[in-house]
């Protein structure tokens, strides 16, 4: 049985990922807390399927005993802000995929899996952006049987989108829409991401770039209304002139975990779409099937003012 490695894997991902990897594979993720990180991680794989090892991304020494016994290896580590040199774009989207895809060079791996992701190529102006690009052209010159791949906005229960929002939702009876809220995105189930990941694995595609795709398109807009829909709330939708948005970012910002950052800000004027010449998860014969609005309602009663109890109601009244 062939042993995958995975950075990441506990994250929104790869949790769902090591779930459907461990029916067929060992499984090894390297973690930064063991203790904290295990609980999530020990009952996705029955024992003796699921190894935790902890140790830094950038401890050479156990990065090289880890790699040096994989058959695959997989990137899902990323950042969506910066808080400090070591957790920069540049240090975590580039010198780490830089030092991943030497090793698989050295240790020969069959194959290297790099998440990255969709819509940045025309974001000159965001750090994010360029340091993914960046990071995608590394890993691409140190191993050629590298797939890279590029998942729009990713949304589940343990996500950091539709619950921060539901959150803020709950909570302002006016929400801000930035660039009037007509930016389009493609939105992808986490599960459907590790079930592309799966596909990759199993048909043993290398050397490509695959971009990770929902089965529908929806303008920022768009989303904040059916979250409203999901939390059965009415909120005033307001577009917010750009220099509002960036006087907010700013504040924004400063906090360990910020609500929105200007480099973020500067993101949100770019669709997440399928690009022009793309390959998608579709054109392959992986399509994603949970559909937004569906999905998110599975686990929105927690932002509804009856919580449960409004679950149980509207399945009674189905």
């Amino acid at each position: 049985m062939k042993n995958v490695l995975i950075f990441g894997g506990s994250g929104q991902i790869g949790l769902f990922l090591c779930r459907r990897l461990s029916k067929h594979f060992t499984i090894t993720v390297l973690t930064r807390n063991s203790h904290q990180k295990g609980y999530r991680l020990k009952p996705l794989a029955n024992a003796g399927y699921l190894n935790i090892v902890e140790g830094s991304i950038f401890d050479e020494n156990k990065m090289r005993s880890l790699v040096k016994k994989a058959e695959i290896v997989i990137n899902l580590i990323g950042i969506l802000s910066e808080k400090n040199k070591g957790n920069s774009f540049e240090n975590i989207h580039v010198n780490f995929p830089k030092i991943l895809s030497n090793l698989c060079k050295e240790y020969d791996v069959e194959q290297l899996i790099h998440v990255s992701a969709l819509g940045i190529e025309k974001a000159t102006d965001s750090k994010y952006a360029q340091s993914k690009i960046k990071g995608e052209k590394i890993v691409r010159d140190n191993f050629s049987r590298v797939t890279i791949v590029k998942p729009s906005l990713i949304f589940s229960v343990s996500d950091s989108l539709t619950t921060k929002f539901m959150t803020l939702l709950n909570l302002l009876p006016i929400f801000p829409l930035y660039y009037e809220g007509q930016t389009k995105f493609t939105p992808i189930h986490a599960s459907d991401v590790a079930e592309l990941i799966f596909f990759i694995i199993s048909k043993e595609l290398t050397s490509k770039k695959i971009e990770a795709i929902g089965p529908e398109v929806f303008s920022f807009k768009e989303i904040i209304t059916i979250l409203l829909r999901c939390i059965e709330k009415k909120r005033v939708l307001l577009p917010m002139p750009l220099f509002l948005a960036k006087i907010s970012a700013s504040f924004f910002q400063l906090f360990p975990n910020p609500l929105l950052t200007l480099d973020q800000l500067r993101l949100l004027k770019y669709s997440n779409t399928k690009s022009e010449n793309g390959l998608t998860n579709f054109d392959i014969g992986c399509p994603s099937k949970l559909l937004f609005e569906n999905s998110v309602k599975k686990y929105s009663f927690n932002w509804r003012e009856r919580g449960k109890y409004s679950e149980i109601e509207n399945n009674k009244n189905n």
